[in-house]
């Protein structure tokens, strides 16, 4: 069995009376794309910002390499190796695309490094570029971000996250919006970077979810209702009745 990386035990997070995540509890291992899917509403977003640090849960805990995490702050998760892409692009416009990972890369610095300039520093410069060549866009390195496409954006994303050189990937909705001639090639990407990551992925596409997904957790109303592999999730009527609102039987009394 593969290691595990990062581990959630009984999450919960309130927002005033509305329970958003409740008592969830999940593994993501190195080598393998752990997929939480479920409707809108269901707590994934939520999820993940409680497993990156952005927000602190109600109640559980949250261990990384086996040390606890769950009170530290989002910036010491990242530097401890956690990295995540965003629903939302999440991007400096402004900048080039070299410069918002490398942006990403110098925050893993620490200690002072006095007369050198952070542009000129080989190391982070490396690790920048290095990231960006493992999703394809080391040759638009110098264009601003606000010109690549939409495809073009949520590779960024990804590669930003990778700059930080993290052990785990929490990647929310890395594919949405993409066209099937850019999903193909994202789907080859997140199944090379499985190799040496350990990945959660939040994805709407069950295509893509079965396709590279060792593990899938299925949530509805902020708790789990299920984790299995690809295949008992796909013919459980649990989750076809939550999840898809109906079940294969309503379909054979609706057939004329």
């Amino acid at each position: 069995m593969s290691e595990t990386v990062l581990s959630a035990d009984g999450l919960s997070r309130r927002f005033g009376g509305v329970v958003a995540v409740a008592n969830v509890s999940l593994d993501v291992r190195t080598g393998e794309i752990h997929a939480v899917i479920g409707p809108n509403g269901a707590g994934k977003s939520t999820l993940i910002n409680l497993l990156s640090g952005a927000i602190r849960p109600d109640e559980g805990s949250i261990h990384l390499n086996a040390a606890d995490i769950t009170a530290l702050p989002d910036w010491r998760r990242a530097r401890a190796g956690v990295g995540r892409s965003f629903q939302r692009t999440n991007l400096f416009p402004d900048l080039s695309v070299e410069e918002n990972a490398r942006l990403a890369a110098q925050s893993q610095v620490t200690g002072w490094r006095l007369g050198r300039r952070a542009e000129k520093d080989s190391a982070v410069l490396d690790q920048a570029r290095t990231a960006l060549d493992r999703v394809g866009l080391l040759s638009r390195r110098a264009d601003l971000a606000r010109e690549l496409s939409h495809g073009q954006r949520r590779l960024l994303e990804i590669a930003v996250a990778l700059a930080t050189g993290p052990a785990v990937l929490l990647l929310d909705e890395p594919l949405a919006g993409l066209g099937p001639e850019e999903t193909a090639p994202g789907v080859v990407l997140l199944r090379t970077l499985a190799r040496d990551h350990a990945i959660l992925l939040v994805e709407h596409d069950m295509d893509v979810v079965f396709a590279l997904s060792g593990r899938v957790t299925v949530m509805v109303d902020g708790r789990v209702l299920e984790t299995g592999v690809p295949e008992v999730i796909r013919r459980s009527l649990a989750v076809r009745d939550a999840y898809l609102g109906h079940r294969p039987e309503q379909e054979a009394v609706a057939a004329p």
